[in-house]
């Protein structure tokens, strides 16, 4: 018996709690049909829907001290260590100069062991003031594997009834003046991409960008960010909308198919819930929302014990310096990881 099975499935999103679990699957049609549903898509494409009865608004809870015991911040391991993160920086250079692909996301899993009965949702009280971010988020199904706290600042798939909307995020610095042409070039080349993934499954014509290359401001980095909007005809839904769109392009790269295959040969571990996609659909008023699942932790449970995960990853373009991509796992890594570990300490 795991340590977490006495916590109760929950799941929040900003200031929405959801309890009374009433349902789980991973028929992606479910989320046309009724109810709240909480969804976890996995990177490698396990999605666990989770229907709830009770929903309410609840901010999320002060922390309560004591309650989340952190790994300690010399117990974190990478997946892929210095050398061989920025000699995959090199190969993914490599691959561009012939031509195969343009673009591709590179990533490392961060892994420290934590107690048995770590609850994610007492990690996401301290994110919700070590990190705030827009797409926050906690789905605790102990029973089903799933749990997750998210902090990420960007938006996979928002739907309100027949229109829906991807923000993909490509470029990060930590001040404005730290954005390069190269991020400004990534994010135009993946805002191409998300268009021609929306385009497969929205009515022909619809496909439009409202933004392209936002400066946002999040805590300690700054994020370029572009919107893509396209209307769903009558027979496309959520299963549609997924088998097209999914995994998110910003954290894959261009061509997407090119992209996935370089991933599978350079990453050492499954990424999981990270960069997968992570929210909750309102089958009843036609509306819902997914995170791409950066920023994020999990617990993975097994034999071996708990372990705390966590992803960061960057993209890779011809204009890479690999060193400079590995300094930017290291920075999207670093308040997370300090709030997770309780070494952080706001200025």
């Amino acid at each position: 018996m795991h340590g977490s099975s006495a916590l109760p499935p929950l799941a929040r999103f900003g200031d929405l709690l959801a309890t009374d679990l009433r349902d789980v699957t991973s028929d992606p049609a479910a989320l046309d049909s009724t109810g709240f549903w909480a969804v976890s898509a996995d990177f490698e494409g396990r999605l666990v829907c989770a229907r709830f009865g009770d929903v309410r608004e609840r901010p999320v809870p002060a922390p309560v001290p004591g309650a989340w015991h952190g790994p300690a911040a010399v117990d974190w391991v990478s997946s892929l260590g210095h050398a061989a993160y920025t000699d995959g920086v090199r190969r993914i250079r490599d691959r561009i100069a012939t031509g195969e692909v343009y673009q591709a996301n590179l990533c490392r899993v961060l892994s420290a062991p934590v107690a048995d009965d770590a609850d994610v949702d007492a990690l996401t009280a301290l994110l919700a003031r070590g990190n705030p971010a827009p797409f926050a988020g906690t789905i605790r199904l102990p029973e089903h594997g799933v749990e997750i706290a998210t902090a990420s600042p960007e938006l996979f798939l928002r739907r309100r009834g027949r229109v829906v909307e991807s923000g993909p995020i490509k470029g990060t610095g930590r001040t404005e003046a730290d954005l390069l042409e190269k991020d400004y070039a990534e994010n135009v080349m993946i805002v191409d991409l998300v268009r021609n993934d929306l385009g497969r499954v929205c009515a022909t014509g619809t496909v439009t960008v409202p933004d392209l290359c936002v400066v946002e401001k999040h805590p300690g980095l700054v994020h370029l960010v572009s919107t893509v909007r396209g209307e769903l005809p009558e027979r496309a839904g959520w299963a549609e909308l997924l088998g097209a769109a999914f995994p998110p392009g910003s954290v894959t790269g261009a061509p997407k198919s090119s992209a996935l295959r370089i991933i599978d040969e350079l990453e050492t571990a499954p990424r999981g819930p990270y960069c997968g996609g992570i929210g909750w659909v309102d089958a009843d008023r036609g509306t819902g929302e997914l995170a791409v699942g950066i920023r994020t932790f999990w617990i993975d449970r097994g034999a071996g014990g708990a372990f705390l995960r966590f992803g960061t990853g960057a993209g890779i373009t011809w204009g890479s310096d690999p060193e400079g991509e590995w300094r930017e796992t290291e920075l999207k890594a670093s308040r997370l990881l300090a709030v997770a570990s309780g070494t952080y300490r706001d200025a």
